[in-house]
């Protein structure tokens, strides 16, 4: 996979111009984006990885493949963020889900070892007002003992009321659980050219 980073956006203006689909990770400031992004690219420094969360404050562009966009927006949920900043990342947010018409496709960050919180619960719906597809990745697996990853999974899918083939569990760390999130992007991507 060849990636590149692109652009990192405030304003619509700094979008690029590109007709590529996009496809946009999203989760709360904690549950490893970066990470997901580095080791689905299998490019260790793509996306910057912080010790403390909520580094992200821009909406950052990466090509991949020439054949679609990858975006990495800001997390939410981080307390330390004043309320000022809050409401700038809100709106910048808001405009580019609402009229960046090239999404195709949101992964969706789950901490498997906590489940959906309200903020993605909101999150989750909100994509789906727009009508945009939805990949549900459950990070941070290596964290839960290999016995009680499958109800980890099946928690989540209920909470959901989502199928268990839909919820795609994977670790950063070990490197798994990446090659069907992959495939299953890809097959959104090649729908949204169509």
């Amino acid at each position: 996979m060849i990636s590149e980073f692109v652009i990192s956006a405030v304003e619509k203006e700094q979008w690029p111009e590109s007709d590529l689909p996009e496809v946009v990770v999203v989760g709360r400031s904690n549950v490893g984006k970066s990470s997901f992004i580095n080791a689905l690219t299998n490019k260790k420094k793509l996306a910057y990885v912080g010790n403390t969360p909520g580094k992200t404050r821009l909406i950052n562009f990466f090509k991949i493949d020439d054949t679609w966009m990858l975006v990495d927006v800001p997390g939410y949920g981080y307390a330390k963020m004043s309320k000022q900043m809050l409401i700038k990342m809100g709106k910048m947010m808001d405009t580019y889900f609402n009229q960046r018409e090239q999404i195709c496709c949101v992964v969706q960050l789950i901490d498997a070892r906590h489940g959906a919180t309200h903020d993605d619960l909101d999150m989750i719906e909100m994509i789906q007002s727009l009508g945009i597809q939805i990949v549900i990745v459950a990070t941070k697996v290596d964290k839960i003992p290999k016995t009680k990853r499958v109800r980890a999974l099946k928690d989540i899918s209920q909470q959901l009321h989502l199928p268990m083939k839909n919820i795609f569990g994977i670790s950063s760390t070990e490197k798994t659980g990446f090659e069907p999130v992959l495939e299953r992007i890809n097959e959104i991507v090649e729908q949204a050219k169509k």
